[in-house]
């Protein structure tokens, strides 16, 4: 089963549009399967071990979409009594937008619109995230994306996306048959099963990015994950708050 990617064919939600109930239902329907799906969990699972209690963590998160991913983290470092500052980076001037809104009470967020393929920056961060994304993007700029990932933190890399296969296939035909029945609901997720890449193919575009010594996993319902990690404890102590 071959990744099938044309260019010129965009998900509905990456068109340029205003802000509208469409794309507000869609944008709910995508954090809805995030939270039911795993995605939440997978982020969390390296949150717990990479954001420590009464410590200070830079993050960035490139194609935030609505931002639940930033929202998410930051709502367990108030738990923990950490702080964290997250950029939050998407081209999509109408999804900042709906992310704003949704984030008033989240001043530790700071949404920036920007194509992350073209965007350069000179600030580093401890933690670079990007989620549910890759496969949005061509093989050459997937590779891309992922050198950017790394270049920008000097300590943690999490990508996680979907994994092709027949069970993404087959199950994001059932949901949208049965349950998320929405036009673009229904185009953006059967078209994202088809561009998804193999947990091989996402391995070997990381490689082609430079990325070494890199942890990967399958996880449950579809996803994966690759990850950096590179833990400097002598930072921890200078991170210390009183």
């Amino acid at each position: 089963m071959k990744r099938s990617f044309d260019p010129a064919v965009l998900e509905m939600m990456d068109r340029p549009q205003p802000v509208s109930a469409e794309l507000e239902r869609d944008l709910e329907r995508l954090r809805q399967l995030n939270r039911w799906f795993g995605s939440h969990r997978l982020v969390l699972n390296f949150m717990r071990r990479w954001i420590k209690p009464h410590t200070r963590t830079r993050i960035v998160d490139l194609a935030t979409g609505s931002g639940d991913i930033p929202r998410l983290i930051a709502n367990y470092a108030r738990g923990i009594r950490a702080q964290v500052e997250i950029d939050a980076f998407d081209r999509q001037s109408a999804t900042l937008e709906i992310a704003r809104k949704l984030s008033s009470g989240y001043p530790e967020i700071y949404y920036r619109e920007a194509d992350i393929l073209e965007w350069n920056s000179v600030e580093t961060y401890d933690i670079a995230l990007c989620t549910l994304a890759l496969h949005h993007f061509s093989d050459e700029d997937a590779v891309n994306v992922l050198r950017r990932c790394r270049q920008l933190s000097r300590r943690f890399v999490l990508v996680s996306d979907l994994r092709r296969g027949i069970l993404l296939r087959t199950g994001v035909y059932l949901l949208t048959t049965m349950i998320f029945r929405e036009p673009m609901t229904r185009f953006d997720a059967r078209l994202s099963a088809e561009r998804a890449f193999s947990f091989v193919e996402v391995r070997e575009l990381a490689v082609q990015a430079g990325w070494e010594d890199l942890g990967r996993k399958r996880f449950r319902f579809a996803r994966q994950a690759i990850w950096l990690e590179s833990v400097d404890h002598s930072r921890d102590a200078s991170n210390e708050q009183g």
